[in-house]
């Protein structure tokens, strides 16, 4: 390790800068944010620099570095000119005079280096790559920006208030260690991060009355999308990642199961037509279950879990049973495969309106009310409709709708290997017994199919 990470507590201290330029301005952002008493010699400063003093009660000394007189009684250094003998002479009076010194872009005369930071204050992250390469460095800070919630400093702050309680309350460390974790990252870490501190409050209060709500577990409903990892929200990672237990069915792709912990207890409950591996009931009764013995329990819906999901099924019972749950959307099936496959659900010269639609037999029949889809301008998606694709088809002709109406299906929307199959609701029952594409599929009705052959982006395509 060639430098060691460390936070320094500037709040009041006195800090030179020497350098009057933007890359001067952006360190005395930094500086100034952190509470530190600034000066800034140069003989010139830009006027955002000059404001940002000025707010701050800074001073600005129009002059040039003047030598080993100018560090009296800093407590630190930062060189940014674009002077070279300039910043090389801060460094060696720096370095002589004991003071932290950092030198903009030449870190063999910096005895410290600023490394990219991901401010969620109190909670800070620094990123370094000790110099070599401080793009790299930024690229990482914006990865782990995508993953960290503004709201985590809030949460910091929410922990720190309830620091001394807890340890007075559980002396045991590794008690309080449990109780710690389980809190922040449980249902009180949740109620903090979506901005309900006075609920997130009461469950800390009775969590630390009551240690049987110590190993109350709690469930979180994920929409996993329709099947490209990219896909799901910050939030759906970061409770996947946090589970101790992930339920999930045939049409969660292997990529997103896999993005769970490794020590994870992973569990199937998938179910195709007509043979469920786990009954609805039991799926039901087994996140109580796991709730109630103190689990972190994930359960991955395949697209939004409140579109055709059955999601308000499965968390009826544990509201009833006063189980801790959230929902967490997803992107349902027919917004992810209409992008992925160029064809827009809603445009001002084929539709002014879309219907989700359920396309699954119920016997040898598809029950609706047919006349209702009758409409020229309205798109018309069908879940889960390959099977029941003959019966659609017919039904809708028979309500009125053209022969030369455009379908498409979507075979493994957003996916490898997604296809997608054209015709009319004349032709498509014989293209689709040809081409035989296999669940899960998504049907698109309307003049918005046509757009597909010039705004088609992703996988294969038949027409």
């Amino acid at each position: 390790m060639e430098y060691l990470p460390v936070c320094l507590r500037l709040r009041g201290a006195p800090v030179l800068l020497v350098g009057g330029g933007t890359v001067a301005t952006r360190k005395a952002r930094l500086l100034l944010r952190a509470g530190a008493r600034l000066t800034v010699v140069a003989p010139e400063a830009s006027a955002e620099l000059q404001e940002l003093l000025q707010d701050a009660g800074g001073e600005w000394r129009a002059d040039a570095y003047a030598g080993p007189a100018d560090l009296a009684d800093q407590s630190l250094v930062v060189a940014a000119t674009p002077d070279a003998a300039t910043n090389r002479a801060v460094s060696e009076h720096a370095h002589v005079a004991g003071i932290p010194v950092n030198v903009v872009d030449s870190p063999e005369l910096c005895s410290f280096i600023f490394p990219a930071v991901i401010d969620r204050d109190p909670l800070l992250i620094a990123v370094s790559s000790s110099g070599r390469s401080p793009v790299l460095a930024r690229l990482v800070r914006r990865k782990i920006e995508a993953l960290i919630p503004a709201a985590y400093g809030g949460l910091a702050e929410f922990a720190g208030r309830w620091r001394d309680r807890v340890r007075d309350a559980l002396p045991e460390e590794g008690a309080r260690r449990l109780f710690w974790e389980q809190a922040v990252e449980g249902s009180i870490g949740e109620l903090v991060l979506a901005g309900r501190e006075t609920d997130a409050a009461g469950r800390m209060e009775q969590r630390l009355a009551d240690s049987t709500d110590l190993h109350r577990g709690e469930v979180y409903l994920l929409g996993a999308g329709p099947g490209d990892p990219d896909l799901l929200t910050f939030k759906a990672v970061r409770l996947l990642q946090s589970a101790d237990v992930v339920l999930y069915d045939r049409l969660v792709a292997p990529a997103i199961v896999d993005m769970a912990r490794r020590d994870a207890e992973r569990i199937y409950v998938g179910k195709a037509r007509a043979a469920h591996a786990v009954p609805q009931q039991d799926i039901n009764q087994l996140l109580l279950s796991l709730a109630q013995a103190g689990k972190r329990v994930v359960r991955l819906k395949g697209g939004d879990p409140f579109i055709f999901g059955r999601g308000g099924e499965e968390i009826a019972l544990l509201a009833s049973h006063g189980i801790p749950f959230q929902v967490v959307p997803g992107i349902t099936a027919a917004s992810g495969a209409a992008c992925y496959a160029g064809i827009p659900l809603t445009h001002r010269d084929h539709a002014q309106s879309v219907r989700f639609v359920a396309g699954y037999l119920k016997g040898d029949r598809v029950e609706h009310d047919w006349s209702q889809f009758t409409s020229e301008t309205e798109t018309l998606v069908f879940y889960m409709g390959l099977v029941g694709l003959p019966v659609i088809c017919r039904e809708l002709q028979a309500a009125g709708r053209p022969a030369d109406t455009p379908v498409a299906l979507i075979e493994r929307g957003t996916m490898e290997g997604q296809r997608v199959l054209t015709g009319t609701l004349a032709t498509m029952d014989d293209i689709v017994a040809r081409e035989k594409p296999r669940a899960p599929t998504l049907i698109i009705v309307g003049s918005v199919v046509t757009l597909h052959k010039d705004l088609a982006w992703f996988g294969a395509r038949e027409d």
